[in-house]
């Protein structure tokens, strides 16, 4: 498979490449030193010892939540179809779902989490169920938002498949949105993204829909 096939669509970054981040001893004694001033500034008194090693968790926990930025060399492994040419080649769906994920808003770099399903029409090549595991987690493990995932998981299985179709669902609660601005109680936002066959078939998507168990 051409790795050209496996770069992000938007900011060309690399999706099955290994590509670890480097960060120096210095760098994040920096960032730490950064954290600390920030949040005395906003109040937090980091002298307990609950708090004097706050600063230095709370880089290390951004660095936990954007490791997607690192590829997943796993998603490089595709198999041969298991479908051979019959009538219904065109309409079976592989769905998996419900993917746990959670994300960093790049707006205000707090949390959005939620649920995605993901489903595809396989032509020539399918790809190992927990691999579509990985792949939300690859894009939602970013500074983000939840339209691009959607659209970059969609995008990443017609490169790497070239299948009869792509769907994706996702649902998400937005912290930015509760914690700030509007302060919402319950919102959920939902998206969903529709590729070949879905995109003209009204039935696949209503089947989709039922197959994951959500009313439509």
């Amino acid at each position: 498979m051409s790795l050209n096939l496996m770069r992000d669509v938007e900011d060309n970054l690399p999706v099955a490449d290994a590509q670890p981040r480097h960060v120096s001893d210095e760098q994040w004694r920096r960032f730490e030193g950064y954290m600390k001033e920030i949040f005395g500034a906003l109040g937090m008194d980091l002298d307990t010892p609950a708090t004097r090693t706050t600063p230095q968790r709370f880089v290390r926990a951004l660095w936990d939540a954007t490791s997607g930025y690192e590829g997943d060399p796993k998603l490089l492994t595709v198999f041969e179809t298991e479908c051979h040419g019959s009538p219904d080649c065109q309409l079976s769906q592989v769905i998996e779902g419900p993917i746990p994920f959670y994300a960093l808003c790049e707006h205000h770099s707090l949390p959005f989490y939620g649920r995605a399903y993901v489903g595809y029409i396989a032509h020539e090549h399918i790809i190992g169920i927990s691999k579509l595991t990985r792949l939300v987690r690859l894009y939602a493990r970013r500074f983000t938002v939840q339209e691009r995932i959607g659209q970059q998981i969609a995008s990443t299985l017609e490169a790497m498949l070239q299948p009869h179709g792509v769907a994706v669902y996702l649902e998400a609660h937005h912290m930015c949105t509760q914690m700030r601005g509007v302060a919402e109680t319950t919102p959920t936002t939902r998206t969903t993204f529709w590729r070949g066959e879905y995109e003209s078939n009204a039935a696949l998507r209503s089947e989709f829909f039922v197959a994951c168990g959500l009313k439509r």
